[in-house]
């Protein structure tokens, strides 16, 4: 705490009291500081080698550019992994909508947003150092699946289950982004969105959580917003749908546009399966388990679709049945 004592004094904050803020599923920590005089801030502390500050400075600079609301970055120690932040306050979308929010007109908020992203050029909207969401990336992704869930629950796959799963992960990746690009954001949801005071239009929803952008498919960020941490009713999620295509003014083709929204759908859920169980097994943090029997529902509902009946089958296989898909916590290190 003395580094962070150091930062928070040379940067006019050594008066303010750092209490925790929640924690995420990284090894960032978040600290809410208050001045004297009543100016509040947010410390960030993302220690390196494990955490690098950089791509969150340069995405927020770059995003407040385009125009959209995301905290600010006012100091920062690159080498020791502080950054002191705008502090947004706490209406977060989930504690709106817990406290009875219009869902259809909070996530509508966000839903504005970003079309008003992905309508731009991409040229405009993608840092031109920025990394591609592309096959390779989707896939390995999709990989943590096999290589950390199904192991956890007793059925680590075969060699040749998993080269099948792979290329089956290729096809449906290239099949994903044969739409428009864009900044993907990747971790839009309702635990990362902020209804921020004071502002109007486009500006009045906030995204948090952005220094894992890349340049991806238009279909992701809307899907991770209306598939992803709160369950929508279908027809609410269609007229989103709907919003997000008249509203980004791009010549988007239905059908492509939902294939690529329904493998996408698919890998996401994959993925976090892998990730949660990962969270538990290597990094000790076994709250994350709860939520996949949550994600095995939505994995089966956005299996239907015809593009991914080759994947089901796969699983079908080759993962457990509905009644054995728990992960029991483990903290010992996966080897």
């Amino acid at each position: 705490m003395d580094e962070i004592a150091a930062f928070l004094a040379d940067a006019g904050w050594g008066a303010a009291p750092c209490v925790p803020l929640a924690a995420d599923a990284s090894f960032r920590r978040y600290f809410r500081l208050v001045r004297p005089d009543g100016a509040r801030a947010v410390l960030m502390d993302a220690p390196p080698p494990l955490e690098d500050v950089r791509p969150f400075m340069h995405l927020s600079a770059h995003l407040t550019t385009l125009g959209l609301s995301v905290p600010r970055v006012s100091a920062s120690d690159t080498d020791a992994g502080f950054l002191l932040l705008d502090d947004l306050g706490d209406d977060t979308f989930r504690v709106l909508l817990n406290a009875g929010r219009d869902p259809e007109a909070l996530f509508g908020l966000a839903v504005d947003a970003l079309a008003y992203l992905h309508g731009l050029p991409p040229e405009r909207s993608i840092p031109a150092d920025l990394p591609a969401y592309d096959t390779a990336a989707l896939t390995r992704e999709a990989m943590l699946f096999a290589e950390w869930y199904l192991p956890a629950v007793g059925m680590p796959p075969s060699p040749g289950a998993l080269a099948d799963f792979r290329d089956i992960w290729a096809k449906l990746s290239d099949a994903a982004n044969d739409v428009p690009q864009t900044l993907v954001l990747r971790d839009v949801h309702v635990d990362n969105l902020m209804l921020k005071a004071g502002e109007t239009g486009l500006r009045q929803c906030a995204f948090l959580d952005f220094q894992d952008a890349l340049g991806g498919p238009v279909t992701y960020d809307i899907m991770s917003l209306l598939e992803d941490r709160y369950d929508l009713p279908a027809v609410v999620k269609q007229r989103l749908r709907q919003r997000y295509l008249t509203g980004t003014q791009r010549s988007l083709d239905p059908e492509t546009f939902e294939t690529s929204y329904a493998i996408l759908t698919a890998q996401r859920h994959i993925k976090v399966i892998g990730v949660f169980t990962r969270l538990d097994r290597r990094d000790s943090k076994p709250a994350y388990l709860q939520d996949i029997p949550r994600r095995w529902r939505l994995l089966d509902a956005a299996l239907g679709h015809p593009i991914l009946s080759e994947l089901a089958d796969w699983i079908a296989t080759n993962a457990p049945a509905p009644d054995a898909r728990a992960v029991s916590p483990h903290d010992t290190a996966a080897p």
